[in-house]
């Protein structure tokens, strides 16, 4: 089993390099980072992973996932660098396109897209984002960078995002670009993953419905199956912990987990 880690890194929490370091030393497979640009300080959106609804602290507090996991990836060399989770409709697409690229060229084909559409309504719409049509925007954007990942010149004309022909460098290491996973559990997700993913990030489920929805994308898309996105991955969520606290959360959980 391929198993990596995800930590909330903020500038109290261990540092990212040192954290991937350890990661990799302890041999997880890859290291994930959330992104929150902005947490509003007046909200009536509750937060969904806490009983009260109130929103942890540390959202404010969690660091650039694209800045941070470029300083992870020019310290280490084969750990995988993943966004968990990117959140595709408050960036745009020419930007974050480029951002990705140029990731993916310095990790050496190491990054790993993972995106969501986001839950905090507030957030989402401080970024000019329609929140209650943000997968169709999440869906527009994902197409569109595909276009700029793989052409000399594209273009993309759509209800939401829309750009003329533009030549957008460096290409992307891994090819056609790199996997694209798709996270939550909402109704729609796995026709979205079949749609536009390569596979599925599920969070707060039991193993017996990851297998089922397993079953359901393969059903639905005869074409690939989606190995790399149930069982046989498990991604830990660390709160944002002191350096030698981390460090010991690292090899306790390798030692349990890590054959």
């Amino acid at each position: 089993m391929q198993v990596g880690i995800a930590m909330f890194v903020t500038d109290y929490s261990i540092d990212v390099v040192s954290l991937a370091q350890k990661a990799e030393a302890c041999g997880f497979d890859s290291v994930w980072l959330p992104e929150h640009p902005v947490i509003p300080v007046r909200t009536t959106t509750p937060f969904p992973g806490a009983a009260d609804g109130v929103i942890p602290p540390y959202y404010a507090h969690v660091m650039d996932p694209f800045v941070a996991l470029a300083a992870a990836a020019a310290a280490t060399s084969t750990i995988k660098l993943g966004t968990g989770i990117c959140l595709v409709p408050e960036r745009h697409p020419l930007h974050t396109a480029k951002e990705i690229a140029t990731l993916d060229q310095i990790s050496g084909g190491r990054f790993l897209f993972g995106i969501g559409a986001g839950w905090l309504k507030e957030e989402t719409e401080m970024f000019g984002a329609n929140f209650p049509r943000r997968w169709s925007v999440t869906r527009e954007a994902v197409l569109a960078m595909k276009e700029l990942w793989t052409k000399d010149e594209a273009e993309f004309h759509g209800a939401f995002i829309d750009f003329p022909p533009v030549q957008s460098y460096p290409k992307p290491v891994q090819k056609p670009h790199p996997p694209i996973l798709l996270g939550g559990a909402a109704t729609n997700v796995l026709q979205r993953v079949v749609a536009y993913g390569d596979g599925w990030m599920p969070t707060r489920m039991s193993p017996e419905r990851i297998q089922e929805n397993r079953n359901r994308l393969n059903d639905a898309d005869a074409k690939k199956r989606y190995e790399d996105a149930g069982a046989q991955s498990m991604v830990i969520l660390l709160p944002p912990t002191k350096p030698d606290e981390a460090v010991r959360l690292l090899e306790d959980t390798a030692q349990r987990l890590i054959a």
